[in-house]
């Protein structure tokens, strides 16, 4: 019986559930270092629309995406209620501004499917697409959602 669990625990992902608008979408829950009030950030000079800034977390500068931008659905206007949810990408610390984090889902591998092209944002944004009761969460490629953010000026 033990082989089985340890099988099902191989091939199970748990995720970190987020909104941005209607939409529900998740990162692996071991990129996830902190999640945090909205507190404003400082803007950069010559970054692109979906770079919000950068806060300093504990003597770390790290930099804050606004992810509604980053999938060409206007810039956020962050509020009280919104969150950034701080992660490592590679050896960096990123932050994405979302609406609300809503729990955490553990998912089967086996359930993950590609995001069908045509879809309202950029598929490249997403690593997958998972249904877990009755709702469809994206899986967000951090990597390519910090891509092409020009934090060097």
């Amino acid at each position: 019986m033990a082989d089985k669990s340890a099988v099902a625990a191989q091939n199970s992902l748990q995720l970190i559930a987020f909104s941005i608008g209607e939409q529900t979408y998740g990162v692996e829950i071991t990129t996830v270092r902190e999640i945090r009030a909205w507190n404003g950030a400082t803007p950069l000079p010559n970054t692109r629309e979906f770079v919000r800034g950068v806060i300093n977390l504990r003597g770390t500068i790290v930099p804050i995406f606004d992810l509604r931008a980053r999938f060409g659905d206007g810039q956020t206007s962050p509020t009280k209620n919104h969150v950034v949810v701080v992660m490592s990408v590679g050896d960096k610390w990123v932050g994405i501004l979302v609406d609300a984090v809503s729990d955490i889902l553990t998912v089967s591998k086996d359930d993950i499917h590609n995001v069908p092209e045509g879809n309202s944002i950029d598929t490249e944004l997403l690593n997958g697409i998972v249904t877990h009761e009755s709702r469809m969460v994206g899986l967000i490629d951090l990597h390519a959602v910090v891509s092409g953010a020009k934090l060097d000026g």
